[in-house]
C-alpha cells in the first residue's frame, strides 16, 4: 500500500511569497478604492441637491433632463466613449483588468451628471468601473502578470461595491460572481476581495454613520412557516420572468437607440425619461431611497404595479440611450414594488419574505449573482432570510441560464491557457 503524503502544516514557500507579495498592494487598493468611491458618492449627493427631481417641477425637470442628455452626448464625442460594465468584465477575463484610464475622463463626469439629475440607473456600475481601474493601474505600476492584475482589479471592485451597499461579504462575493454566468471561479481572488470589501466597509461606516444598522427598515417579519418556502419558490419563478423581460426589452431598445447618432442619443433618452415622470415619479432616480417608501407604504395594488413598471421602463430608457449607470438597485426596487402588489392581492402572504425574495430573484436572473445578491439584500434590509432568499435566487438562476445583460460573462476555462486575447471594444 502506497504511503500517503503528510498533510502540510504550513504553506509552501511559493504560496508564502505570493501572499506577502500581494498583501500591501491589496490593502493599498482596498483603501484607495474605498476613498475614491466615497469621494464619488459625496460628489453625487452634492449634485443631487442641485439637479435632482426634488428641486424642480416636473415640466422644468423635463427640460433639464433634455439638457443633461445633450451635454452627455457632447462630452462623449469630445472626451471619448466611457465604456460599460460589460467591457470591464471582458477585460478582466482577457487582460486581467481595464486597459487604460482615459475612459474615466468621460465616465466620471457623465455618470455623475446622469445619475444626479434623476436618471433611473444607479452608481454601482461607474463606481465599480472606477475602483476596478485603480486596481488595474496599481498592478501595471508594479509590473504584475495577468493573474495578479486580475486579483487587484477584483479587489478594487469589491471595495467600490461595499462603499455603496455597506455589505462587505455580499459585495466581495458579488464582485466575483458578476464575472461568470455560473458561480464563482476566480477563487484565488476571494480573500483579497474580502480585504478590499472590509476597507470599503470601514469607509462606508465613517462616511454614513449607519454602522451596523440596515439601510432599509422592512415590515416586522412574521415567524417563518413551511409555506414561506413555497412563496420563495414562486418568487424565484416570477423573478426569472421579470429578468427575461428586462433583458429582452433592453436588447430591443438598445438596438433602436443605436440607430440614432451618439451625440443626440442621450438627449432623446432624457426627454423620454422626463415624459415618463409625468406618469409616475418612480420613473426617476435609481430607487435606493424610494425602496423605503415602498416597504413603509400602504401597498396599494395599482400604485405598486405602476411604480414597478415606471422603474422598469425608466431604467431601460436610461441605460439604453447612453446615460451611464447601473441597474442593480433599480432591479431591487422593481422586486420590492411587485412584492407589495402581490401582498395587496394576497394579504395572507408574508410580505417581507416576498419582498426580499423578489428583489434577489430578479437581480440574480439578470446578473447571475445568487450568493452576492442574497447577502447584499439581507444585509441592507437587516433580515435573517437567507434560506428563503437563496432558494428564490437558485430557482431564478436555473430558469435564466441563457439570459444575461453582460455578454462577456463566461467561465475561466475559456480564459485559462489563453490570457493574451483581444478584449471587446466599447459600444458606440
Amino acid at each position: 500500500m502506497a504511503k500517503k503524503d503528510p498533510i502540510p502544516l504550513f504553506l509552501p514557500p511559493s504560496s508564502i511569497l505570493e501572499v506577502r507579495h500581494l498583501l500591501w498592494p491589496v490593502l493599498g487598493i482596498g483603501v484607495a478604492g474605498s476613498l475614491a468611491g466615497a469621494a464619488y458618492l459625496y460628489a453625487l449627493r452634492l449634485l443631487e441637491g442641485w439637479l435632482g427631481p426634488a428641486s424642480w417641477s416636473t415640466s422644468a425637470h423635463l427640460a433639464l433632463l433634455a439638457g443633461i442628455g445633450l451635454l452627455a452626448g457632447i462630452l462623449m464625442s469630445r472626451l471619448g466613449n466611457p465604456g460599460e460594465m460589460d467591457l470591464l468584465v471582458d477585460n478582466i477575463h482577457v487582460l486581467g483588468g481595464r486597459p487604460a484610464r482615459r475612459e474615466l475622463r468621460s465616465l466620471i463626469p457623465i455618470s455623475l451628471l446622469c445619475i444626479a439629475s434623476g436618471g433611473a440607473a444607479g452608481p454601482e456600475a461607474p463606481l465599480v468601473q472606477t475602483t476596478g481601474t485603480w486596481g488595474t493601474r496599481a498592478a501595471d505600476w508594479l509590473a504584475m502578470d495577468v493573474r495578479h492584475k486580475r486579483i487587484l482589479t477584483i479587489t478594487g471592485m469589491a471595495a467600490g461595491f461595499t462603499v455603496l451597499f455597506g455589505a462587505p461579504l455580499g459585495a466581495a462575493i458579488f464582485a466575483l460572481e458578476i464575472l461568470h454566468r455560473r458561480g464563482l471561479e476566480y477563487y484565488e481572488a476571494l480573500i483579497p476581495a474580502l480585504v478590499g470589501a472590509l476597507c470599503g466597509y470601514a469607509t462606508f461606516v465613517l462616511a454614513t454613520g449607519i454602522g451596523l444598522s440596515p439601510v432599509w427598515v422592512f415590515p416586522a417579519m412574521k415567524p417563518l412557516q413551511s409555506v414561506d418556502l413555497a412563496w420563495a419558490l414562486g418568487a424565484g419563478v416570477v423573478g426569472a420572468l421579470v429578468a427575461i423581460a428586462f433583458t429582452s426589452f433592453n436588447g430591443i431598445l438598445r438596438g433602436l437607440f443605436l440607430r440614432v447618432p451618439l451625440i443626440i442619443r442621450p438627449a432623446i433618452g432624457g426627454i423620454c425619461l422626463g415624459l415618463l415622470a409625468f406618469v409616475s415619479p418612480y420613473a426617476l432616480t435609481f430607487g435606493e431611497a424610494q425602496i423605503q417608501n415602498i416597504v413603509s407604504g400602504p401597498g396599494l395594488l395599482t400604485l405598486m404595479l405602476l411604480a414597478a413598471m415606471a422603474k422598469f421602463l425608466g431604467t431601460s430608457l436610461t441605460i439604453c440611450s447612453g446615460w451611464r449607470g447601473g441597474f442593480i438597485i433599480p432591479l431591487f426596487f422593481v422586486g420590492a414594488a411587485l412584492a407589495s402588489a402581490v401582498h395587496a392581492v394576497l394579504p395572507g402572504s408574508n410580505e417581507t419574505v416576498l419582498m426580499a425574495c423578489l428583489m434577489v430573484a430578479i437581480n440574480t436572473g439578470v446578473t447571475k449573482t445568487p450568493l452576492g445578491s442574497t447577502l447584499v439584500v439581507t444585509h441592507m434590509a437587516g433580515l435573517n432570510l437567507i434560506p428563503t432568499t437563496i432558494l428564490a435566487a437558485v430557482v431564478s438562476m436555473l430558469l435564466t441560464t441563457e439570459v444575461t445583460m453582460l455578454r462577456s460573462q463566461r467561465s475561466r476555462k475559456e480564459v485559462d491557457g489563453d490570457e493574451s486575447g483581444t478584449p471587446m471594444t466599447a459600444m458606440g
